[in-house]
This record gives structure tokens, sequence and C-alpha cells, in this order.
């Protein structure tokens, strides 16, 4: 009877060893994500390209660093159940217009509350009257109370100089980068009485010069007065900005604050 209890105890051992063996092995991709993003950007204009190699990145980012992200290029789906989903909603390249009337309240709603962050980029304040749609009030508001008026359509390089340093989003970021590509925005005024300024872009360092300018001008911020962790990111124009070494900490950087994960 021992002889065949210790047989059995033989065939079971390897079997627990086996199994736990592929517990410990099991692979990360198969682990619970850490968190959902939402990317919203338009599947078409000349800023298609940047979308796409935003794409790339982001998904190479989301498979690094464990968590999903999932892209729409309309508002069509958007309301406040679908929102519930996501810990991140990105703005990527997608004008604040046109949007879905359930889709404005959920949006609102989100940032208002704190349900989630937010980061915009570039085509976010294009804020005015374009294509029949008036502006919208609100995110006037959250934007810094901004409104477009031009931009460097031959685009142009031009020097970033961060202001806050000690922000989680500008973190290992060098006080000056150099942005190659960009088309530069002006707007009727400066937002920085309305938000909090984390980098301003030196319009005398614009190569080639441009007379469209606005003197104070920032192109990266936070508004505080609302829960939701934000940021705006201004540059968002070409796909070379996958290249630069400082655009790329600045992006992943926003990520990992604005969905409370730094």
């Amino acid at each position: 009877m021992f002889r065949r209890y210790c047989r059995k105890t033989l065939y079971y051992i390897p079997f627990v060893v086996i199994l736990f063996g592929l517990q410990a092995f099991q692979p990360v991709g198969l682990s619970t994500p850490r968190f959902r993003v939402l990317a919203l950007a338009e599947n078409g204009g000349h800023h298609i390209a940047y979308s796409r190699a935003a794409k790339v990145w982001l998904d190479q980012l989301a498979g690094d660093s464990n968590f999903v992200i999932d892209y729409i290029d309309n508002t069509e789906k958007i309301d406040s159940t679908y929102l519930s989903q996501y810990r991140l909603f990105i703005q990527l390249d997608y004008p604040p217009y046109a949007w879905k009337d359930k889709a404005v309240k959920a949006f609102e709603q989100y940032v208002n509350e704190g349900r989630g962050g937010w980061i915009g980029f570039h085509h976010a304040t294009l804020l005015g009257e374009f294509d029949g749609y008036g502006i919208w009030p609100w995110f006037y508001a959250f934007m810094g109370q901004i409104r477009f008026k031009d931009y460097i359509a031959g685009l142009a390089s031009g020097d970033v100089h961060v202001e806050d340093a000690a922000h989680p989003v500008l973190e290992g970021v060098p006080p000056v980068f150099k942005i190659k590509t960009e088309e530069w925005y002006t707007y009727d005024n400066s937002p920085r009485a309305h938000v909090h300024v984390l980098a301003n872009v030196d319009e005398h360092s614009y190569q080639p010069a441009s007379s469209k300018t606005m003197g104070d001008h920032p192109v990266i911020w936070t508004n505080p007065a609302y829960k939701a962790r934000n940021v705006y990111i201004f540059m968002g124009h070409s796909p070379d900005l996958f290249e630069n070494n400082s655009y790329l900490t600045l992006f992943k950087n926003a990520i990992f604050w604005a969905s409370g994960q730094k």
C-alpha cells in the first residue's frame, strides 16, 4: 500500500510542477490590461499622415505597457455609457465641431466630473465658425477662451520652451526642444489668463521666419478648473514628430499622467 501511495504521489508532483510552471510563464499579453484608452482621429484630410504615424506608435506603446487602445473616426458611438469604458480620451487631431449632440453632452460630463483624463492635439483648438458649425461654448472655455485666427500654411520649425519643468507631463523633456515641421496656429489672444501654461514656442525661432505671430504663444497647457486631468499639446501636424524623442517623451508622459497612472 505504501508503494502504491508513493507511485500516485510521484505522478501528482510533476503535474503540479507543470501546472504552476505554465502559470508562472503565462505571456504578459494575456494579463488584465491596466486601463483602456479611446483615440478619436479624422479619417482623411491633411493630418492623416500624422494620425497614421500616431497609431503605429500608440499601438506599440499599448502593447509594451499593457493597456488597450481603441480608435474611432467620428463621434457616432460616444455617449456616457460608451465613455465609461475608458480612463483616457485622446482627441488626436479632431476638431471641436460637428460632434453629435449626445457626444457633446457625454464628453462635457466626462471632463467636468473627472470620469477620465483627456489629451488634445493640434486640431482640437480649431475653435470658431467652420463648415457651417458655430463655436462650442464649453470647449471654448475649456481651451482658455481662444479662437483660431491663422496659421503658417508653408510650415516652419520652431523652438519650444518648457515653463513648468516640475509638471509630470514634462518629466525628462529638455528645457528647449525643436519641432522640425509645424503649421503653427495663432489665436485671437493668449489662453494664459485662463489655463496653466506648461510650454511656449519662441516665434523668433521660426525657420523660415513668419509674420504670423501672436507674441505670448503657449503651445502646451492644462486647465485646472476641470476635474479631469487634461493637457493640450499643440504640435500634431507632421508624422516626423514620431522621430522626435522629446515629443515622444512628452506624449508618453501625458498618457500616463492624464490616465492617473503617474
